[in-house]
């Protein structure tokens, strides 16, 4: 069961009235607590306003905005794209078909998003950077990486699955990056970044960490952004 608190009825997400969900028979708290947040999230409420596919699109448009890495006319790889609202933001980004291009591949299978090449890609294959080189048809300006591993509730094992693929989305943005290029990469925090932060440093001509507005304060979560590829 859902009840409202708070005042008012206003139709902005500072004004919107807080839900306060029951305990249900047969959901566990954890669910009902992740439903409760979902339902007062302003950023899932303006997603499904704004038509995107996950409130995810917010954090890179917070990232947009401040680093102005999508161009009009810009190629972009899109990593872990599904369920595509990172693909939907790079495609209005760079106006892709009709100026930019946009290739965002997942290991799941997803629904394809107007603008972009979309397929389902393995990044453990022996022959995935070259599928995406294909793909992509000539150097990309930037790549983004929004890959997570499924969950374990083990925090240091989560960490190491997240670097993991923090590795993998840097070897497909060295192998397929132009000179000057750029790369975005989530992470989660837990102590073993050194050796990645080693690696983009040897690459990339600028480094930092960023959390952008819409990444939730309590996650360990955390955006790398790499600018300035050596090539």
């Amino acid at each position: 069961m859902i009840a409202k608190t708070g005042r008012g009825g206003g139709g902005t997400a500072g004004s919107r009235q807080a839900v306060r969900v029951r305990t249900a028979r047969g959901r566990k708290l954890s669910s009902t607590r992740w439903l409760q947040r979902q339902l007062n999230d302003p950023y899932v409420a303006e997603a499904r306003a704004s038509g995107y596919r996950s409130r995810a699109a917010f954090k890179l448009i917070g990232l947009y905005d401040r680093f102005r890495l999508l161009r009009p006319g810009a190629v972009v790889v899109d990593l872990g794209a599904a369920p595509g609202g990172w693909t939907q933001v790079a495609v209005e980004r760079v106006q892709a078909p009709a100026r930019g291009r946009v290739v965002a591949v997942d290991i799941a299978a997803f629904e394809p998003v107007p603008g972009a090449v979309c397929a389902t890609l393995d990044l453990r294959d022996a022959d995935a950077v070259e599928a995406l080189r294909a793909r992509v048809g000539g150097p990309a300006d930037v790549v983004l990486s929004d890959m997570a591993a499924p969950a374990t509730g083990h925090r240091q094992t989560d960490h190491l699955r997240s670097m993991a693929l923090c590795e993998a989305a840097v070897e497909v943005a060295s192998a397929l990056l132009r000179t000057g290029g750029a790369l975005v990469v989530k992470a989660l925090q837990g102590g073993a970044e050194g050796e990645l932060l080693a690696a983009l440093r040897r690459r990339f001509a600028t480094v930092r960490h960023v959390k952008p507005p819409a990444s939730r304060s309590e996650s360990r979560e955390t955006y790398i952004v790499a600018t300035g590829f050596r090539g």
